[in-house]
């Protein structure tokens, strides 16, 4: 996994990064210098602390919510995170826990506001950016494909807070029915970015498949702007702008 992270050596720009560890969230946090302070790191630590438990109680409960790569309904007495996972696997129509990575990092992201407009919060590859100036994400589709490092999806401070979301069949450790190198999704809620991204990677089977798994993506609300890529295959839509890096 150490390898796996190589990509956060190349952040750059004006924000300061920071980590935090918990369990399977693994957090690269963007923030001005001087604000990673003690009490907001304990007060972070606290609050996803507080929902990983929330969570973890309740798949004990119910295994099936884990286990299923379908829309899933939650039962009523089942906490906000998980209602707020359901709702994103449902409207992307896979299962909840492929929003998850995307839901932590918002949860972070939105935590960290209370102190700063400026915050970015990566967790395996799923972005929340909140910020009052440009800010661009680059896409990475893996150590071979000709696409990695040279395309950056460009948000302007109007499109944020939002979600930029990166599922892959091809590189990471997530479960994936397709072979996108890399399928990326900006939505206005990082858990649906999430799930979306998983959803239309799963449609990407041959280079010939990125385009409609790009119209899949945009269909659903709250979707704005989507990058498929497979081999030296890709293919964007939405309101969104690409640069070359």
């Amino acid at each position: 996994m150490e390898e796996a992270r190589t990509y956060r050596l190349c952040y750059s720009g004006d924000l300061q990064r920071h980590g935090l560890v918990l369990g399977e969230t693994d957090l690269a946090i963007c923030l001005p210098p001087g604000l990673w302070e003690s009490e907001i790191q304990q007060g972070l630590r606290d609050h996803l602390i507080r929902l990983r438990g929330q969570l973890q109680a309740y798949l004990a409960e119910d295994p099936s919510f884990a286990a299923t790569h379908q829309p899933y309904t939650p039962a009523l007495h089942a906490p906000p995170v998980a209602k707020a996972l359901a709702k994103a696997g449902n409207l992307a129509k896979t299962g909840p826990m492929a929003a998850v990575a995307g839901y932590f990092a918002a949860a972070a992201g939105a935590w960290l506001a209370q102190y700063t407009e400026e915050v970015i919060v990566e967790n395996g590859g799923d972005i929340y950016l909140r910020s009052r100036q440009q800010r661009t994400v680059a896409i990475y589709a893996g150590p071979n494909n000709p696409f990695s490092g040279k395309l950056g999806l460009r948000l302007s401070p109007a499109q944020m807070p939002c979600g930029v979301c990166t599922s892959s069949g091809t590189i990471g450790r997530s479960f994936s029915y397709g072979v996108a190198d890399a399928a990326v999704v900006a939505a206005s809620d990082a858990a649906l970015a999430d799930a979306v991204a998983t959803a239309a990677g799963n449609l990407v089977k041959d280079g010939d498949s990125v385009a409609a798994a790009v119209e899949y993506a945009l269909q659903v609300p709250g979707v704005w702007g989507g990058v498929m890529i497979c081999g030296d295959k890709m293919a964007a839509a939405g309101d969104i702008e690409l640069v070359r890096l």
